[in-house]
């Protein structure tokens, strides 16, 4: 394969059922108010204390920017679960810049992590129990993670879903963003975490956008976050899953493939950015203070939800 070396269909399946159960833990998480409280304080805290001081021992996951992601990605899920369930909080506006926060700074972390790979001069070798291979791209995707900061939109027009799950809305953050975030982060993991990307990259960024385009119109945000603490939560659990068993899958390495990925990503958060700033040049609006896409079909339809 261009991407990946040739996989068994054990592994293809394998790579549809960590989706589905990903999408399966989301749905479970969002749609009880206690399933959330379990699943990303009560937990993460058992994993901490008891687990992952042994499981992530000189391992792939036991590095820094797992240790960040993770958490990062805890406090998202919490941070979500009190917007959604404390009375009245969603009408503060410093609340609302809570989210595109914590979403800018996740990004940002995969950012720092793809200009230090490339930094390192590598080529083929092992870095913190990762094999990478630096190169532009990686100077490329972190330019292109930069531009996807910058065009997260419509801060203050975030809300609650009338449905009984509570879903936090976003209508602002329309259909084309999110493809431009995948395609981003997929370059990332294919970059950085080329030998986990088999999941993290295709399934952990499908599950959330599958659930935000099909069974929670709205909020991507939220899936992402809960999903990404699902997955990371696991990996650091059972890191041989991803590192050494029959399902563990390894990138190509292949600097042609590389490159391509990372300049889609490039590409298509270049357009995200043009567009926007023409969306604000047209209507003079304030794209951080103000909703930008209130005029498109994806964001009236999200709005009618609250």
């Amino acid at each position: 394969m261009f991407l990946f070396k040739a996989q068994p269909i054990s592994n293809w399946l394998m790579l549809l059922l960590v989706f589905a159960v990903l999408m399966l833990l989301n749905e479970f998480s969002r749609c009880w108010k206690w399933a959330g409280f379990a699943c990303f304080l009560v937990l993460p805290i058992i994993l901490t204390v008891f687990v992952w001081p042994k499981t992530t021992k000189d391992t792939s996951v036991g590095t820094w920017f797992h240790f960040a992601k993770v958490y990062s990605a805890l406090v998202g899920c919490m941070g979500f679960w009190l917007i959604r369930y404390v009375k009245g909080a969603i009408n503060h506006k410093w609340v609302l810049y809570f989210p595109p926060l914590i979403l800018a700074i996740n990004i940002m972390e995969a950012v720092i992590r793809d200009f230090q790979i490339g930094g390192l001069g590598y080529n083929a070798q092992v870095f913190e129990g990762m094999m990478v291979t630096s190169g532009a791209w990686n100077y490329m995707n972190g330019i292109a993670g930069i531009l996807n900061i910058i065009t997260i939109t419509g801060w203050l027009g975030i809300c609650i879903s009338k449905k009984k799950s509570k879903d936090m809305l976003w209508p602002d953050m329309c259909w084309f963003w999110i493809i431009a975030y995948d395609l981003w982060n997929f370059a990332y993991t294919y970059n950085c975490l080329g030998d986990h990307a088999w999941y993290c990259g295709i399934a952990l960024l499908f599950a959330p956008t599958v659930c935000a385009f099909i069974f929670g119109k709205g909020a991507w945000l939220q899936h992402r976050a809960h999903t990404l603490a699902f997955w990371v939560m696991f990996a650091m659990t059972v890191p041989s899953f991803i590192d050494q068993s029959q399902f563990s899958v390894k990138a190509s390495q292949n600097t042609t493939a590389l490159f391509i990925v990372s300049l889609i990503a490039l590409l298509a958060n270049i357009a995200v950015f043009i567009y926007m700033a023409y969306k604000a040049r047209k209507t003079k609006t304030n794209p951080y203070t103000s909703e930008l896409y209130t005029d498109l079909d994806c964001y009236k339809e999200v709005k009618a939800l609250a």
